[in-house]
């Protein structure tokens, strides 16, 4: 499992081709979850493209299914704050681990900011519902730690099993095709153009680099 703190992601060249962040409050299409939304609505935000695409997975799901957008965009003195209070908290219930590990493990719930994937614009926190809005089980709640749900956050994790596994294998299978990308620590997390996109698919850069939305 290649995680958000190994060397490679890191390596791979940041580009930015300037493709426009489309906000997603726009899209009737779609169906957006209020948990995460913020003032100036920048968790709606997401690059047209991978709009595109999840608008693909969504009409190839079963019917009475759609996507349940949790959290697109991310801006990076967020994300920073996310990171660290993680790392604190692991801190706090690990002592005996030095830095480089608490930053790894870090990693597998909560990007390192200088490699973060959300703050691209191509990045995107989702999970099924019904037409009426109504969660689908997927074995554990979105944004669920390692620490919390027992690696059951952990997209193949082997105890997510019956009705969550086929729902977990249904989302994936229509991101996929769509030409998404899975962070396996975070089922719930899939990007398009980031630095792990371009890992996943040994593209020798980005589509899109990290942006400041004001």
């Amino acid at each position: 499992m290649i995680l958000l703190s190994d060397p490679r992601i890191a390596a791979i060249e940041s580009r930015d081709n300037g493709e426009a962040l489309i906000d997603l409050r726009q899209v009737d299409e779609l169906r957006l979850d209020p948990r995460l939304a913020d003032e100036d609505g920048m968790f709606a935000r997401l690059r047209e493209n991978v709009l595109d695409r999840l608008l693909t997975a969504q009409r190839a799901l079963p019917g009475g299914l759609r996507l349940l957008i949790v959290e697109a965009y991310r801006p990076p003195h967020l994300q920073r704050k996310y990171f660290e209070g993680y790392r604190d908290e692991l801190r706090d219930t690990y002592p005996g681990w030095d830095e480089d590990r608490l930053h790894v493990e870090a990693s597998k719930y909560v990007s390192p900011p200088e490699v973060a994937p959300h703050g691209t614009g191509g990045t995107v926190d989702l999970t099924l519902c019904t037409a009426e809005g109504v969660e689908l089980d997927m074995g554990t709640a979105v944004n669920d730690s390692p620490e919390a749900s027992g690696n059951r956050c952990f997209t193949a994790s082997p105890d997510v099993v019956g009705e969550a596994r086929r729902n977990r294998d249904t989302m994936s299978a229509v991101l996929r095709a769509a030409g998404m990308v899975n962070y396996p620590t975070e089922w719930w997390h899939w990007s398009h153009g980031d630095r792990y996109w371009a890992f996943t698919l040994n593209a020798s850069h980005t589509r899109y680099g990290p942006v400041e939305l004001t």
